[in-house]
């Protein structure tokens, strides 16, 4: 089973720009014509968030009308730029998101692996917050299929990343989130977004990724107190493949290709 991991794109009204400077619209539509050039192709897209920057019904058309360019099911969750309601009604006719209530799901009709959703938005905030009520959600999905191989994810990643303004805005009580994946070692990843840079680190015995966004990077400042700031780096999307026997590897993989294919030596 292939997965393909897209995040923040920050899609805009048509014919403005991300924070006034980047084409973010025309970046997801490079991202999209990446992914229809794989092979194989993969059997699910999983996006992570920030599918637009405003949460306007006029940017959710947008992102609904490139979507339709990808021909695998889509599973999309909000980030902190998006807007429960607006992305409910959005995303509605999907069949995968619950009719009221927080945007959590569980999908394991494409293959081996179960995608698990959790909408861990505050709203009215840009933090996250991993609270009892979703606890409890997600200790009771796992336990159906217990031994089933899973990937969970959410927007803001459950730890500090070390870039002080982000973690700021990170989801918070991790632990707790941290106490549940332990009970479950068949949660293979623990996937999140909203960092715009890609991150790994062990989580709870399984690993944690954060995937880069499919437009501006978010600055690599370890200093305490850095001043916040982003660059236009290259992006990348992430690519999950399951073997049965062999578990889960991922690959980063540059939405530009580079100069090639060139002789392998």
């Amino acid at each position: 089973m292939l997965i393909a991991q897209l995040s923040d794109p920050h899609l805009c009204a048509p014919g403005t720009l991300y924070q006034g400077l980047v084409d973010s619209n025309a970046m997801f539509e490079i991202a999209i014509a990446r992914l229809a050039r794989l092979d194989p192709a993969p059997d699910l897209v999983l996006l992570r968030g920030d599918v637009t920057e405003h949460a306007t019904a006029e940017e959710y058309r947008l992102a609904r009308r490139l979507l339709a360019g990808i021909r695998q099911p889509v599973l999309a969750i909000p980030g902190n730029h998006d807007e429960r309601e607006a992305f409910r009604l959005a995303f509605a006719d999907r069949g995968y998101l619950p009719a009221s209530g927080p945007l959590h799901f569980a999908v394991g009709s494409h293959g081996p692996v179960r995608v698990i959703g959790l909408d861990i938005s505050v709203p009215g905030q840009h933090h996250g917050d991993f609270d009892a009520a979703t606890a409890a959600w997600l200790e009771a999905v796992l336990a159906t299929e217990p031994e089933r191989p899973t990937l969970l994810m959410l927007h803001q990643p459950p730890i500090e990343t070390g870039i002080g303004f982000i973690d700021a805005y990170r989801c918070f009580n991790g632990a707790r989130l941290a106490a549940i994946v332990a009970r479950y070692p068949a949660v293979e990843r623990v996937l999140c977004g909203h960092v715009h840079r890609h991150m790994s680190l062990r989580f709870a015995g399984s690993l944690l990724q954060i995937a880069p966004s499919t437009t501006t990077a978010i600055a690599l400042r370890l200093a305490p107190r850095a001043e916040p700031a982003s660059f236009v780096e290259p992006p990348a999307l992430l690519l999950h493949q399951w073997r049965a026997g062999a578990g889960l590897v991922t690959h980063h993989l540059p939405i530009e290709a580079g100069e090639g294919p060139l002789p392998f030596f």
